[in-house]
């Protein structure tokens, strides 16, 4: 099991053209910017539930607005993706081409 639970989108993607292994990882480190915004966006909803969470409990004021939120989520999406170290990447790439072998090879029964 991975530690990324992220949905990666395929469908712009020929999985028929992905033969060897040099073409998998190119094709991973195309889908690699915008997956790692994906995947800070992820951890900016949990971390926006969290502190409402928190603030709820604390009797504080919930900032709670949709706009508020998915700006908080974009914004934490970003900065992962220009803060994640070269080992986040290559973890991500790797797990990025591991996902294109299963979807292709869904694809192919």
């Amino acid at each position: 099991m991975s530690k990324f639970q992220i949905d990666i989108d395929f469908s712009n993607i020929d999985l028929a053209s992905l033969e060897t292994e040099e073409d998998f990882q190119r094709e991973a480190r195309t889908l690699l910017p915008k997956v790692l915004v994906k995947l800070g966006e992820s951890v900016g909803e949990k971390t926006w539930e969290e502190l409402q969470q928190k603030l709820q409990g604390s009797g504080g004021k919930l900032k709670s607005s949709p706009s508020e939120k998915r700006k908080f989520m974009q914004e934490t999406g970003r900065t992962y993706q220009r803060n994640a170290s070269k080992r986040e990447r290559q973890e991500l790439e790797d797990y990025i081409v591991e996902q294109l072998r299963q979807h292709k090879q869904q694809r192919s029964t």
